[in-house]
């Protein structure tokens, strides 16, 4: 009897010579359907990560769209409790500190453009002298000038007893306020950048800005993270601005090598105080103004901050440290509020550099500082891997004179003069 044997259908196709393949072609071709439904979008009063993330894009779309005069309105509207930074502080080597707010790099010195060479008492002591483009009738007019101020407010004029602290206000700041509407005027015909300008006197500075975070330790937002809020309130002596920028020190893009402190304490240690009010950001100028750019700051150094005092209280090492810190909080808020005068801030940063330059003086001891400004990145969410930072140059304490005798001005510096002279002749060509 025959057996039935079931002999697979490949094998007996593929004897034959015919292969039969069964091709399913189910998940190929996908559907490509339109939304029929808008994208469901989570509530603003949601308590959800979505909904956090969506408020703050559409938060930051909104400044994006704005004016700058919007802009300026919606960056400070949020008023919550903010450490005040205070430029002149009696913090103990708040430098470090006020770069790591400001992530600001401290270079000891001026930049290369501030060109030295040996002046005529090198055989004695190194002294340096800045190369001015002022001949030498000029230049002695200006020394002529600068000894008559000195004389007016030491000798020429018998002003009574001052009260206690009280000397800044009776001596330096007259003499201050002269020097620099004197020079500036004789140095006007060699500069056009100032014959434009303007000078503002005891003009207000503000700026505000958010640098790293915190958790909430207590209250109905407890345990919440929020952005550590700063503001600098500055009043300078006076300030010269221009209409167009300063040049330039160095490259945007420069890699410098000067770190940045990193502070990991809470800015409370330092001390610093919380407090609330309205956030300003302000120049000394309205937006309409021409004139919106920084050309030179002079900042007068405040009774309870002399040195006889800082000596007394033997503080003598932080006599430079507290003129840095003050360079660069002064320097940081009007260069800031300038770049924010243009629309730049934290999410749209700086496509060319700001530059300002500052003078501190007690009357007879003068600093000179130059600051660019690099970026406005310094929040948590910009800041990480953004490579610039802010760059400060800054010389020490250079005597203008040595002391008044028998109506002379005795051991006038010709270099700090020089220097003045320089620093104001700065960016003289006018585009």
């Amino acid at each position: 009897m025959a057996t039935c044997i079931r002999l697979a259908l490949r094998t007996s196709l593929t004897k034959r010579g015919v292969i039969f393949r069964c091709k399913r072609n189910l998940h190929s071709d996908t559907l490509k359907l339109e939304p029929v439904y808008p994208v469901i979008r989570p509530s603003k009063t949601a308590k959800s990560k979505t909904a956090k993330r969506q408020r703050e894009e559409d938060y930051h779309n909104e400044v994006l769209s704005a004016t700058v005069q919007d802009k300026l309105r919606l960056l400070t509207k949020i008023q919550r409790r903010k450490y005040v930074l205070y430029p002149q502080t009696f913090a103990l080597n708040a430098d470090r500190w006020y770069q790591h707010f400001t992530k600001t790099a401290y270079l000891p010195g001026l930049p290369d453009k501030f060109s030295v060479e040996l002046g005529e008492n090198s055989h004695e002591m190194l002294q340096v002298v800045p190369k001015i483009s002022i001949n030498d009738k000029e230049f002695s007019d200006l020394r002529s000038l600068v000894c008559d101020l000195i004389l007016q407010e030491n000798v020429y004029l018998k002003k009574a007893k001052i009260f206690q602290q009280k000397d800044q206000q009776t001596f330096a700041s007259p003499f201050l306020r002269k020097l620099v509407s004197g020079i500036t005027s004789a140095l006007a015909k060699d500069s056009p950048l100032l014959q434009v300008s303007s000078i503002d006197f005891n003009p207000q500075v503000n700026f505000y800005w958010m640098r790293g975070e915190r958790t909430i330790p207590r209250g109905h937002r407890s345990g919440r993270i929020e952005p550590v809020r700063f503001q600098i309130d500055d009043k300078p002596d006076c300030q010269i601005r221009v209409p167009q920028q300063l040049p330039e020190l160095v490259p945007l893009w420069t890699d410098i090598s000067a770190e940045v402190p990193d502070i990991r304490y809470a800015p409370g240690l330092l001390p610093m105080f919380r407090r609330q009010y309205e956030n300003c950001i302000f120049t000394g100028s309205k937006l309409a103004d021409p004139c919106s750019y920084g050309h030179t700051q002079f900042h007068l150094v405040m009774d309870r901050f002399q040195r006889r005092k800082l000596y007394k209280a033997n503080l003598v090492d932080q006599i430079e440290v507290h003129l840095r810190a003050s360079a660069i909080a002064s320097l940081f808020a009007w260069t800031g509020a300038q770049a924010m005068y243009q629309g730049f801030w934290s999410h749209e940063d700086l496509t060319r550099p700001f530059v300002s330059q500052a003078i501190i003086t007690d009357g007879q001891h003068f600093s000179f500082f130059c600051y660019q400004l690099n970026t406005l990145a310094l929040t948590v969410q910009t800041d990480s891997g953004n490579p610039r930072k802010n760059l400060c140059w800054g010389t020490e304490s250079m005597r203008l004179y040595e002391d008044i005798k028998d109506g002379n001005v005795i051991g006038l510096d010709i270099s700090v003069l020089k220097l003045l002279v320089k620093f104001l002749l700065n960016g003289d060509k006018l585009v």
